[in-house]
């Protein structure tokens, strides 16, 4: 199972994140998040996956800050089109459309990103972009029967961990960690993220 942290922007943050078996660590590019990240940090994660999340940015600045955090994926949370998503990944990055589903029929949306998308990540709705720190309604992804794996987002804290283990789907591939193990926005609590992913890990 992946672990991705994401929201994270502080160097010596991001070497103790480092160390606590997640996978991919998530730097936020949309200017009205709180965990914004300007311009690349002292240190950058050596050993995971470096992940940029964007908001209906053009491709000319994805690539831009691509580059400039030696990004490995690109994770998409506006209303970004397939063809950006191929774009991307014919300039060799790893793309994760994200969608936020609030009933069954909004599975039919991802039909389009099947061939274009590498994951898909499922968060919860809110009315703005991601970032609501509370779970959706996970029955609901009983609906989705596409091909494509996805990360299991929204409001995953350290009492979500019975409720992940009980959790089932044949394209579950991970989950998305961030303000449930903040101290402050942007600011990770690694003692607690470690603790959590061993557990999450070893079952």
């Amino acid at each position: 199972m992946i672990v991705k942290v994401c929201g994270m922007r502080e160097a010596e943050n991001i070497r103790a994140v480092e160390q606590t078996g997640a996978d991919w660590m998530g730097f936020i590019f949309y200017p009205r998040s709180p965990r914004f990240v300007p311009a690349p940090p002292s240190y950058l994660p050596q050993s995971v996956r470096r992940v940029g999340v964007f908001v209906n940015a053009g491709e000319a600045d994805i690539r831009e800050r691509a580059d400039a955090f030696r990004l490995d994926s690109i994770q998409l949370h506006g209303q970004e089109l397939p063809s950006l998503c191929q774009q991307l990944r014919e300039a060799g990055l790893t793309v994760i459309k994200a969608f936020a589903p609030k009933q069954a029929k909004d599975f039919t949306a991802t039909a389009d990103y099947e061939d274009c998308a590498d994951y898909f990540l499922f968060d919860t709705p809110t009315a703005s972009f991601g970032g609501s720190g509370r779970p959706f309604d996970w029955s609901l992804l009983r609906h989705y029967t596409g091909r494509t794996p996805f990360l299991l987002s929204g409001g995953l804290c350290p009492d979500s961990l019975e409720a992940l283990h009980q959790f089932r789907h044949p394209r579950w591939a991970g989950i998305d960690l961030n303000s449930g193990f903040e101290t402050a926005p942007g600011r990770k609590d690694a003692e607690l993220l470690q603790s959590f992913i061993t557990k999450f890990k070893s079952h």
